[in-house]
């Protein structure tokens, strides 16, 4: 006797959930970001859910973060752990390579995501390992990441945090504000970041900036990584 379960038309309200990603290397405030990320979404009548998943991919400490957020309603939703190929609406990288890993992981897509990333250079494992000139073409990262993206913003955040003397988590959540990509005012991303209560001022200086590249659409050159010293 063969079991034949009804069919269900799928809840209309999955698709009006807000799925973010950030890639970044220990050390890059990711873990920063993604809480502030979580404090705007909560403050904006948003559920909201946050994982990381801790990895040696590409180099040591390298980590997805990954966020999803819906309004709330009578029902509680069930959100996913980790993000998944093709279903990705925002992606924020920390660094030129994390935004290749990113594309080569297929979470960039033409048809919906916003790709934010920082165009420094942070040597690989592979890279520094490789006899000579090991370092990677970031140009080659620039043009996949311009083909896969349905919106690219690159700047070299990490620059625009120190010169405001703070660090690129602060430009990037600028960014994120900049790009329009999640439905919160300019005003609700600055709360989240006093109510942190922690380099509150540097903080909001490097935001703005990130903020401006971001509205300005600015796409720098890839500076040159140096090579690592020998010995």
């Amino acid at each position: 006797m063969n079991l034949v379960l009804p069919q269900k038309s799928p809840d209309p309200r999955v698709g009006d959930i807000i799925k973010l990603a950030v890639m970044a290397v220990g050390g890059q405030g990711g873990g920063v970001l993604t809480g502030w990320i979580e404090a705007l979404a909560r403050s904006r009548g948003y559920a909201c859910q946050a994982t990381s998943v801790a990895g040696v991919a590409q180099r040591t400490g390298a980590t997805i973060y990954y966020v999803e957020m819906a309004k709330k309603s009578e029902l509680e939703p069930v959100f996913a752990l980790a993000p998944a190929g093709g279903d990705v609406d925002v992606l924020i990288a920390a660094e030129m390579m994390e935004v290749g890993r990113a594309v080569m992981r297929g979470f960039v897509t033409p048809d919906r995501t916003t790709l934010i990333g920082s165009t420094h250079r942070a040597l690989a494992v592979s890279e520094k390992m490789a006899p000579g000139d090991g370092i990677a073409d970031a140009e080659e990262v620039r043009a996949a990441a311009e083909i896969a993206a349905q919106k690219l913003i690159l700047a070299d955040m990490d620059g625009l945090a120190v010169s405001e003397g703070s660090v690129i988590s602060s430009s990037l959540f600028g960014a994120l504000a900049g790009s329009g990509a999640l439905p919160f005012p300019r005003e609700a991303f600055e709360e989240a970041i006093r109510a942190s209560g922690k380099g509150v001022d540097a903080s909001l200086r490097a935001f703005a900036a990130g903020y401006d590249a971001a509205q300005n659409s600015t796409e720098e050159p890839v500076a040159p990584a140096k090579p690592p010293r020998p010995g």
